[in-house]
């Protein structure tokens, strides 16, 4: 029996509207069932306009297969009408379990499925189609594949996987790591003050926790714990961007290091200057070390504008601004996408934590648009990168988003770009 889904308690919904980000921008890994698959269907390189249907990527010992892709960075598959000739021909359910799943999450979390989306889809950052519940029966079936296709099997316990780590040594069963989600996930969608006060918050939590020795504290103790540490916040963490020291050089140059790597673009329409080759992106990186003179255009969407320029505050958000940030954080909190390659628990919230002042940097670029529509734009653009990019978890990115965490500029940084 499949274990059951749990969806967030956020207002999310979903859609597709074709908006062509999926297929042309994202490199879609297949099963050896589904390349058998394929290949069944009898496709010709005419019908894919002299193209091969697949592309190999890795070393020969871990070789991945892959849809192949045009030079515009579409599908093979993918029709000038935008359409899916996979789906036109033989039907939805023939499709890859990436492409029919994308843009959903789905994190096997004890004896359940907690339900993410990718933001960097369009129209789930703008909140567009039905709500998360009317897709249900699909994401049962979506969860039940995954599984045989991961091939997951319940432990002794229920689960499919082992909680994450917490840190390097400490690790909870999975109700109690559960109880952390959760008292994250009531941190950051308390909506009774800014976003950036809640993460901070959240922050001050993930400090305190790693100091605790949790091998005796489980259960009830746990949370009696944590609402002690986040009753101390209350007093401990700044009530105002204002009053929170500014970062320092070190934060400011890992801060502008990382806003690189979050807003780069190496393929599809919206393809930065990587397409000048690894001289461009190398001056790209010594700018962006800088911080000075005009922003180097890495994605497509962002503008001709100048680094001074976006250390100007903006100001507070309004409320539908903040909402997005709200329904955004609490979605991927609550579903554990911050934990993806392996990432010990509190690093990945603190990896997680960093896209924030990100986010708000980059939304200083479109001061011309709505605030709320700059924030879901910088949104689309990071979360390309988050939970997916594995240079996120690369040795030298964990010891950098560390720095920033353990030193305080991560807080500091998350208030300077909310002034």
């Amino acid at each position: 029996m499949p274990l059951p889904l749990r969806t967030l308690p956020v207002v999310q919904n979903w859609d597709c509207h074709v908006t062509g980000t999926c297929c042309h921008e994202y490199r879609v890994t297949l099963s050896e069932e589904e390349v058998q698959r394929i290949r069944q269907q009898g496709w010709t390189r005419e019908e894919l306009e002299g193209r091969a249907p697949f592309q190999y990527q890795g070393p020969p010992w871990r070789r991945m297969v892959q849809l192949n892709h045009r030079d515009d960075g579409g599908c093979v598959f993918l029709s000038r009408e935008g359409r899916c000739r996979i789906h036109e021909r033989f039907g939805y359910e023939t499709k890859p379990l990436p492409c029919r799943l994308f843009p959903f999450v789905l994190v096997p979390t004890g004896d359940h499925w907690r339900v993410g989306l990718r933001f960097a889809c369009p129209s789930a950052a703008a909140n567009k189609g039905r709500a998360l519940p009317e897709h249900q029966a699909d994401l049962l079936l979506f969860a039940e594949q995954l599984a045989q296709r991961e091939k997951l099997s319940p432990r002794q316990d229920g689960a499919l996987t082992t909680p994450p780590r917490l840190d390097r040594w400490q690790q909870l069963d999975w109700p109690d790591t559960l109880r952390l989600v959760d008292a994250l996930v009531g941190v950051i969608h308390s909506q009774k003050e800014p976003v950036e006060r809640r993460m901070r918050k959240c922050l001050y939590l993930a400090e305190q926790m790693r100091q605790a020795k949790l091998d005796k504290i489980q259960g009830k103790r746990l949370s009696e714990l944590v609402e002690l540490l986040l009753a101390a916040a209350e007093q401990e963490v700044p009530a105002l961007p204002q009053q929170v020291p500014a970062p320092g050089w070190i934060g400011r140059i890992l801060f502008r290091q990382a806003t690189a790597l979050f807003t780069r673009k190496d393929h599809g329409p919206n393809r930065g200057i990587a397409s000048r080759g690894r001289l461009a992106l190398l001056g790209a990186a010594y700018r962006f070390t800088l911080g000075r003179g005009r922003v180097p255009q890495l994605h497509g969407k962002i503008p001709q504008i100048d680094f001074e320029s976006l250390e100007e505050p903006t100001g507070p958000l309004p409320a539908d601004a903040e909402s997005v940030l709200d329904r955004y954080y609490t979605i991927k909190i609550g579903s554990l996408q911050f934990v993806a390659f392996g990432l010990p628990f509190w690093e990945g919230l603190e990896s997680l934590s960093v896209t924030l002042p990100i986010i708000r940097w980059i939304a200083r670029m479109y001061r011309d648009r709505p605030p709320a529509e700059a924030i879901t734009q910088a949104i689309v653009i990071v979360d390309d990168h988050v939970g997916f990019n594995r240079v996120l978890a690369s040795v030298r990115q964990r010891l950098s988003f560390r720095i920033l965490a353990r030193t305080g500029q991560l807080a500091r940084l998350i208030a300077w770009y909310s002034r």
